[in-house]
This record gives C-alpha cells, structure tokens and sequence, in this order.
C-alpha cells in the first residue's frame, strides 16, 4: 500500500481500465483540469462522466483505505474538535473514531503523504486514512466549529483591547469607522452563524467569569461558551446603538429594532435587554424578510382544515381566533391569511406589537405603551376608519376583548390571537377576563389552536419500535402500533446529531356549531366541551401529530411532547 502511494496514481488510466470513462471523456476532463486547476478526479466528476461515489470506491478498494458515506456514519462532535478548525479545514479532514491502532480520519484525498505525516504529527498517534466525500466534509466541517474558533479569538482580540471603564467600552462602540473593529466583526460572525443554522433567537447572557451565547434552532437552544466575560458589555453597548437604545441606562429593561443583510438574505432583529446580576441579558428574534410572507398553502395545514379555515377568514364578519403558547407560529398563520384578504376592495386595518412584517396596502399599527397607545386604543380609532377587516395581535385583556367582539358583531371581520392550550379552551379564556357568555356566544366563529413539532432528518431516519407503555398510550388513542411503522432520527452532521431538521405545524380547527353556541349563551362550560369534541372538523392537536408520525414526517418522542404540554403532565 506504502509502495502505491508513493506512486502518484493515475486517475484517468485506472477509469479506463474499469471501462467507466472513454479516451474522448479523459481528453475533455484533462482539458477541463488545465482550464479550472482542478485535480483530475474533480474534473471527471464535476462533468459528470462518473459519480463521486464511484470514483471514490475505486479508490478506495485501489488504496485498501474505507471508504465512509458521512451521511450515514455517527459523528463524534467531541473528538471532531480535538483537531482545532484551522487545521480541519488546510489538511481538509475529519476525526472520525478512535481505533486501537490510532486515529481513522476522513480525508478529502487520503493519498497525500504530507497531510498524514502533518496530522501525525499533531495529533501524536498514527493516522488511519479514509476516503470521504468533500462536499460532505466541507459541510460537517461548518456545522461542528460553527465558528466557533472564529468568534472566540475576535472574543480574544477584543478583551485584550477593553479597558474596565465604561468610557473606553463606548468609544469603541461608537466609534467612526468600526469596519474593522473587533465587536463588529464578532457581531457579524454571530449574525452569520445564526443565520446558517436558520437560528429563530440569539441570547446573549454574561456571567461571572464569562459569556454564554445560546441559539434557538428548531426550538432548542444550542450554546458557545467564552471565557472573555468583558466582551460582554461592548456586544450590548454595540447592539443598543444598532437598535437605537440609550446606552447609559443599564438599570432597566429596553426594546429596540434594526435590519441587518447577512448572507444575502435581509434580516429583521426585534431585541431586548433586561439587567440581570452580571451585566445585560439580551435575546434577539430573527425574522428573515427575504423569504416573504408564507402562504396558506405552505402552512402545512391538511386541505380539509386549510379549505374550512380560508371559507371562514372570507366571511363578512365574526371573530377568528388564532391560539397557542409563544412561538407556536401564530402571528405566521394570521399573516398567511392576510397576504389571501388582501386585496383591492378590502380595508385592512392591524394592531401589532410588534409589527414582524410589512404588508403593502394593509394599515399596520405599532402598539405603543409608553405614549398610551394600547391594542384598545388603536382598535376603537380602527373602527371610525371604515374597515373590513381587523387584526388584533393579542387579546390580552377584558377591554380589548369586549371591543373586539362586539366589532366581531356589527359587521367586521376580526382576527386575533389568544393564549391558550387548545381550541376548546378559548371560549372559557374569553369568560375568564370578563367578557359576557352572550357575546362570546354571538361572535365567536370559528378557533384554530396550533403547534410547531421538529421533522425528522431525513438523512438519518431508522426504523422504530415502541416500547409497551407507548403502546398502551397509542392504544388509548385507537391506535395499534402493530399495524404502523413509525421513524426515528439516528442523528448526522445534516442534523447537528439531533435527528430532527426543520419543523411543521399541526393544526386543530373548532368550527363553532349551534350546540356550542347555545352551551355557551348558558354559560355551561362542561357542554361547550363536549359538543366541541362531537364536532364535524374537530381533529385534536395529538392525533394531528400522530397522522404526522405514522407518515414517518416526526417521530413518536415528538407527539408524546405535544401531548404532555396539552395534557398539563408527562407522558
């Protein structure tokens, strides 16, 4: 094997004699190769005379190396980062596992001698080299060290040139010309990341003796840890500046906003400070304006609940409620229904806080408390603007409420959003903060709750098989596990070692009928109930993810979720 690497193998010649590839397709690759640089192997590949895949199992029998498919082999994130990124990315290698006999690296070509005496060396143990694919590398490569080694010497870089005082913090920040500055290349490090991991949060937290940086993806947060605590107060001081804040008051909580374009895409920020005991906490929303305003169609939502739902919101009055807890995709799925009202003829008035997206010919108002400007206020002057529709971002008390259902019931169609655990709970929730059963009775039509669940990876899906307290909760739900085959995420570098990318929602829609109605003019709260659940169209939230699971889109782990946070205790 030594004796053959010391040959420089020829590419081309060993293709021709496996009869994969013609003269006339090496003449082109070789023309190919002198054009672009590239070694001979790319060349062929990327003109598409034979797979990746194949060339590299060719090699890899040629060499007696393995050849490993990243997509499907379990990535250890501990010992990947042993080889510090710097390194990673020059030799273009990965530490796969640890053997008796040393260390199998994944290397994107494990015929270069150097590379291996090199990695030797650092590593200090033998190197055992394996044939991997090098988009699939490059691809782990930035999904381990998430630049993270990146942000730590900005981190680094920036500490060394913080003094205690604020002053110097400040002058930093606000300087002049801050292109260059390390707080704003660390901020444009973060902001790079969080967009390539589509991060939908950025909590930045100081402790005492460093700096935690947590991303929500899929809705997990993912953290970095910085040992260079006094960053902290030049992010915050930068950040306040960006969105406008004061940034000498650091004894109470603020808000702010700003744009920023990373990766081609533009990004909204909605940021919040609040003082915790070693500094400022922030956390940022990130909205991505770039993608545009979902449609109804893109939701997610089965066709039979999607074609109720677009009949209902196209009704010339009544209230539509849209619940679930925070970050369950409401505001999404009462924006997707404005982007089909709106048209021409339409007046569409909105009371948001805070406005996450700018609608053409719609009127959208940002709530502001601090001057009086309460989701009440701006709903009464609505009213005296002749509209068709209204959107209320949040029923959050009984006079917002009472005004939104008595516009609900002279003539307007009202959309809002309530926090809720499920469709059947919104009626009572109404009651709850005062508003008369009667008019709850004669405005309410129709209650769509909903919730995000994480999708499986799908490069990593495997086969499941409940264990007996699963079936016996799959059997309550007249389910039989046995007659179903239901997935798991194994996890892969596509998926962080989560099993999960990407997540859908589920919906749940109540269509209220005359015997809901006439329970509620009653106020018998215990009937409502039960004629909800005999309903035409009522599918409750657990078994819409259970549809989900049995399609292999989710996973069984995932449902139990739903149905623990629904229930009010633990599977």
């Amino acid at each position: 094997m030594e004796a053959r690497l010391r040959r420089k193998v020829r590419v081309g010649d060993l293709l021709l004699e496996k009869q994969l590839i013609d003269q006339k397709q090496l003449q082109m690759a070789l023309v190919e190769q002198k054009r672009t640089g590239k070694k001979l192997g790319k060349a062929i590949t990327d003109l598409g005379f034979v797979s990746e895949v194949k060339l590299l199992s060719i090699l890899s029998d040629y060499f007696g190396y393995p050849f490993i498919d990243l997509s499907r082999f379990r990535l250890d994130t501990a010992l990947i980062q042993q080889l510090p990124e710097t390194q990673a990315r020059r030799y273009r290698c990965l530490l796969l596992s640890e053997e008796q006999t040393g260390i199998m690296v994944g290397l994107a070509d494990p015929t270069d001698l150097m590379v291996i005496d090199d990695l030797q060396r650092i590593l200090k143990r033998p190197v055992l080299p394996a044939f991997v694919q090098e988009d699939d590398l490059l691809s782990i490569l930035d999904n381990v060290y998430r630049r993270q080694e990146q942000m730590a010497s900005i981190a680094g870089e920036l500490a060394g040139e913080l003094q205690s005082s604020d002053f110097d913090i400040n002058a930093i920040v606000s300087a002049s010309d801050t292109s260059e500055a390390p707080v704003v290349r660390l901020l444009q490090s973060l902001f790079e990341d969080a967009v390539q991991v589509k991060a939908s949060d950025v909590h930045i937290e100081p402790e005492e003796n460093q700096l935690r940086i947590r991303l929500r993806v899929d809705g997990e947060l993912q953290e970095q840890v910085m040992k260079e605590k006094r960053v902290a107060s030049a992010l915050v001081s930068r950040l306040k500046i960006m969105s406008g804040l004061d940034i000498s008051e650091k004894r109470l909580p603020q808000d702010g906003r700003f744009n920023i374009r990373v990766r081609n895409k533009n990004i909204d920020v909605r940021l919040s400070t609040m003082p915790v005991q070693f500094g400022e906490s922030v956390v940022m929303r990130l909205l991505d304006q770039s993608g545009g305003i979902l449609s109804m169609s893109a939701l997610g939502m089965r066709e039979q609940i999607r074609k109720r739902f677009e009949y209902l919101i196209a009704r010339p009055h009544g209230l539509i409620l849209v619940t679930g807890p925070t970050g369950s995709g409401k505001t999404t799925t009462l924006y997707a229904a404005l982007t089909q009202l709106n048209q021409a003829e339409k007046k569409i008035i909105t009371a948001e806080d805070p406005i996450e997206y700018r609608l053409p010919r719609i009127n959208q108002v940002q709530v502001n408390t601090k001057v009086g400007l309460e989701f009440s206020t701006v709903l009464r002057a609505a009213l005296r603007q002749d509209p068709d529709i209204v959107l209320i971002g949040e029923m959050r008390d009984h006079e917002t409420a009472e005004i939104g259902l008595r516009a609900a019931m002279t003539g307007h169609m009202v959309l809002s959003t309530l926090h809720t655990n499920d469709a059947q709970s919104a009626a009572a929730r109404l009651m709850d903060m005062g508003v008369d059963s009667y008019l709850v009775a004669s405005s309410l039509r129709a209650v769509l709750a909903q919730r995000l669940i994480k999708k499986l990876c799908p490069h990593c899906t495997q086969n499941y098989e409940p264990d007996e307290q699963e079936k016996a909760w799959l059997e309550t739900m007249e389910q039989s596990s046995s007659s179903r085959q239901y997935l798991r995420g194994r996890g892969c570098h596509h998926c962080n070692n989560t099993g999960y990318q990407g997540r859908v929602g589920i919906y749940e829609l109540l269509e209220l009928d005359s015997n809901m109605i006439g329970a509620l003019r009653k106020g018998d709260s215990q009937g409502f109930a039960e004629a909800a659940a005999k309903s035409q169209y009522f599918r409750p939230l657990a078994m819409s993810a259970l549809d989900y699971a049995a399609e292999g889109l989710t996973s069984l782990d995932e449902v139990f979720r739903v149905s623990a946070t629904l229930d009010g205790e633990e599977i």
